[in-house]
């Protein structure tokens, strides 16, 4: 790397061995950046679009928010975001028409594409592209990764999973096309080298990786070099984002020394992933404040867990599997516990936003910056319904976004809509998606000051 006294480009990486490190936004790219900033229509500032699938409904009577307007009095399941509440917009009476005739299956698969799965059991599976590779064509091309596809369990099923409805369609969130699912990613070391690695095959990673203690090792010049043509405070920046780097690396090199000693791991998690979900959950999210932040990508999908997941969250307090819960047949006790689970991951997502929240950026923070969209396709799971989705729009202030709010429609409203919306406000214009009927007018308004 060369630095002169230039401004750096946007696009500044350190290169290693094995390594390629892209940075954060500095003040030093500033200038090189003005001209294009000046032409960009204001709906750019918001240049990330994210979304995170939460599993099988939830209890929606501690879901909804009390409030006819606001989130002044958060629900028992939203009380973690008391911290960012003001950068939150709860939506209610969102609907999913394509999920019927009400299956796992289709609830995972329509959430993104707003498209009617094809009933198939066999490789002749059709449906449509989802919202978050259709913003990927357009905002995702200039970057590393034009997207970024994540999970937390292992998607090894195959075959038929849910009424005739063959597993592809309960595996993955992203569609290319109607006809290309995309598969995620569960291990945090593949993640982290997709990001931060040169590429090349997996064996050439790992044979890159025995050649060096810590990706950041590699780089060491390089980082010294480009401190010594920083001001104080892009060089607190850069030490802060390295930090974090290698404290990732660190915790994803422990998780793996751990699972050496682990003879019966978790079949539905990775070998060489932390133990705990919370953990894993955790180190996910901190990969993905990483790759929005140096740019890496712009478009991420995270599905908190699959649907008819078995999985047992004993550090809760819920030893019970998820999905028999969920077919509570009215049980107080059996709602108690699933309305835990719900609030459980919604702690997860809220400590994620308070991270993009902490991150500066521009004029703001990672979290004005980004727009994310948290939710499920199913409402009430006892009886596998699509109407009166949990849904949640959160970050999103560059593009005029007012949070603390609680939206709540009349009638069932097609979460299409909310989709042809965020698509707009990070630049795609499309004059429908899936079975849209209009946008959400009113999610993003003039900030009052």
């Amino acid at each position: 790397m060369i630095v002169t006294k230039k401004a750096l480009p946007r696009r500044t990486f350190l290169r290693g061995l094995g390594t390629t490190l892209a940075l954060p936004l500095l003040d030093a790219m500033i200038p090189s950046m003005t001209a294009v900033a000046a032409t960009a229509a204001a709906p750019a500032r918001l240049r990330r679009l994210g979304f995170v699938y939460m599993p099988m409904g939830c209890d929606l009577t501690r879901w909804t928010p009390p409030g006819a307007n606001t989130l002044d009095e958060l629900s028992p399941i939203l009380s973690p975001f008391a911290a960012v509440k003001q950068h939150v917009t709860a939506i209610s009476n969102l609907e999913l028409r394509n999920a019927y005739p009400g299956t796992h299956a289709t609830s995972n698969a329509a959430f993104l594409s707003a498209a009617r799965a094809k009933l198939t059991e066999s490789t002749d599976y059709y449906l449509g592209t989802s919202v978050d590779q259709v913003a990927a064509k357009q905002i995702g091309q200039g970057t590393q990764l034009p997207s970024l596809e994540m999970s937390m369990d292992l998607l090894s099923t195959v075959g038929q999973c849910d009424n005739g409805y063959a597993c592809v369609y309960q595996n993955n969130l992203s569609w290319s096309s109607p006809t290309t699912p995309l598969p995620s990613e569960a291990h945090p070391r593949i993640i982290f080298e997709r990001l931060f690695g040169e590429g090349g095959t997996a064996a050439d990673r790992r044979a890159a990786l025995k050649k060096r203690a810590s990706l950041l090792d590699s780089v060491a010049e390089e980082i010294a070099r480009l401190k010594n043509q920083l001001g104080p405070a892009d060089r607190a920046r850069v030490g802060q984002y390295l930090e974090t780097v290698r404290e990732v690396e660190r915790r994803i090199q422990k998780a793996e020394a751990d699972s050496k000693e682990n003879a019966l791991p978790d079949l539905d998690r990775p070998v060489g992933v932390p133990a705990s979900y919370a953990d894993h959950a955790r180190l996910m999210f901190d990969l993905q404040v990483l790759a929005l932040q140096g740019d890496v990508t712009r478009v991420i999908t995270f599905q908190l867990a699959r649907e008819t997941s078995g999985r047992t969250y004993p550090e809760i307090g819920v030893p019970d599997a998820h999905h028999p819960l969920t077919h509570h047949g009215n049980d107080p006790d059996k709602i108690a516990r699933m309305a835990k689970i719900n609030q459980f991951h919604v702690s997860l997502f809220a400590e994620f936003l308070e991270k993009l929240k902490a991150t500066p950026e521009g004029d703001g923070s990672l979290l004005d910056h980004s727009l994310y969209l948290y939710g499920s396709g199913m409402g009430n799971p006892n009886v596998h319904d699509h109407v009166n989705l949990p849904i949640l729009v959160a970050g999103g202030a560059a593009g005029k976004m007012r949070g603390g709010r609680h939206i709540r429609y009349e009638k069932p409203t097609p979460l299409a809509n909310l989709h042809l919306t965020l698509l707009d406000k990070v630049g795609v214009r499309l004059d429908s998606f899936g079975d849209s009927q209009g946008k959400v007018d009113d999610l993003f308004e003039p900030l009052s000051i």
